[in-house]
């Protein structure tokens, strides 16, 4: 893996954090599966400005020779750090990942972190497109991607990541497959009560108990660290009303990789029964495969819950077969 560095990266104009891969060599620390170069990164207790919600930089953990390249898109008021839990590097997504032979990079969303003073310039939908790929461009630039992009997104993060799933950009940067979870078709009612009250300067009373129990899914330093990390985008308030009833199942029928989508048993935003999950299969016409993964033990936030390693896992799994099905593709094409 080589060694990574902390630089602001500025696509049109607008400053998305991120760290960007230096060295082609590799080096012994980084190699040896330790944090991302990140301060937010270290395994150590959170920060107690990263709890008060300062923005913490993207982090990038990158394979010498990736397997494929991981972009990570984390939910509404959260942070990059997500995939990184803080405290606990066994749960960290970017470190399991880069021991596997894959790039993962775990960006701030569009709205987040350094591009948070900027709402403007992420209002519609396309700025936030041009945004996200135009950040994984500058990160990655000439560094090698394997067999191509996974795209893994929770919660909000699927808006986006369905979006460049379905936009024509996808099949240029040679997409191979999608991880979608905690988000659907239908809120739960109990849910959708608690959002209604949401407005764009103060989240709904009620949210933190309706993502964060049952609590001892989660280790206590993240739910006394950095389940407050960021306020929210100003663009999330319409997306609250307008994505599971309209530009989900309007964008899901255009993506045209594997998909597999995740479902914690102690989901409590989404209806997650099998009629539910079954209407979501439904939508991805186009998908040539669409895999459910039930995942136990874990609450919405799963790549912060106790069972956050085996989750990964499953979805290092499934970004593995997505990897030798583009490999025995591209061979069979070669050999026609």
């Amino acid at each position: 893996m080589s060694a990574v560095r902390p630089r602001v990266v500025l696509v049109d104009g607008v400053p998305m954090s991120g760290l960007i891969a230096e060295a082609t060599a590799p080096q012994s620390d980084v190699a040896a599966a330790a944090a991302p170069r990140s301060d937010v990164a270290a395994g150590a207790a959170p920060r107690s400005d990263v709890a008060a919600g300062a923005a913490p930089r993207s982090d990038v953990a990158a394979a010498a020779a990736p397997r494929a390249v991981i972009v990570a898109f984390h939910g509404g008021a959260s942070t990059a750090a997500y995939f990184d839990c803080p405290g606990h590097p066994r749960l960290s997504l970017l470190r399991a990942g880069a021991l596997l032979g894959y790039t993962v990079i775990a960006l701030d969303r569009p709205g987040y972190g350094a591009s948070a003073p900027y709402p403007d310039a992420m209002q519609r939908p396309e700025q936030r497109l041009e945004l996200a790929y135009g950040a994984v461009e500058k990160i990655l630039g000439s560094s090698p991607r394997g067999a191509g992009l996974f795209l893994l997104a929770h919660s909000a993060g699927c808006e986006l990541a369905v979006r460049m799933a379905a936009d024509e950009r996808a099949e240029r940067v040679h997409l191979i497959g999608v991880e979608l979870a905690g988000t659907g078709l239908q809120y739960d009612d109990a849910a959708q009560e608690i959002l209604n009250t949401a407005t764009p300067t103060q989240r709904p009373t009620g949210l933190r108990e309706l993502l964060w129990q049952p609590e001892h899914l989660y280790p206590a330093e993240v739910l006394n660290g950095i389940t407050n990390s960021s306020t929210g985008a100003p663009y999330e308030i319409a997306m609250v009303s307008d994505w599971a009833r309209q530009d989900f199942p309007a964008l899901a029928g255009h993506v045209r990789v594997p998909v597999q989508f995740s479902v914690a048993d102690h989901e409590r935003v989404w209806k997650s029964d099998r009629d539910a999950v079954a209407k979501i299969a439904a939508i991805f016409t186009a998908s040539p495969r669409f895999v459910i993964n039930q995942q136990v033990g874990a609450g919405h936030n799963l790549s912060l819950s106790v069972s956050a390693a085996a989750y990964h896992m499953k979805v290092l799994s499934f970004v593995e077969d997505c990897v030798v099905a583009r490999d025995s593709a591209t061979a069979e094409l070669e050999a026609s």
